[in-house]
């Protein structure tokens, strides 16, 4: 599924920018070599990328 329409970024590439530690959609779109344009996309963007993130957080929390 396409996020962003100006640039192209698809959610499995924002879901891996933020596995790789990208805390917003900016970091995210500068992880892919690209920058907000509309922001019409920023609120999915987040969500997706909190998503990851918290899954991060309970992989680490099960490790420890």
């Amino acid at each position: 599924m396409i996020v962003c329409i100006c640039n192209r970024i698809t959610e499995a590439e924002v879901r891996k920018a933020g596995r790789a530690g990208a805390p917003t959609p900016e970091t995210a779109y500068a992880f892919h070599g690209c920058e907000v344009q509309c922001g019409c996309c920023l609120d999915y963007a987040s969500e997706i990328i909190d998503e990851e993130r918290s899954d991060l957080r309970g992989v680490d929390a099960a490790a420890a």
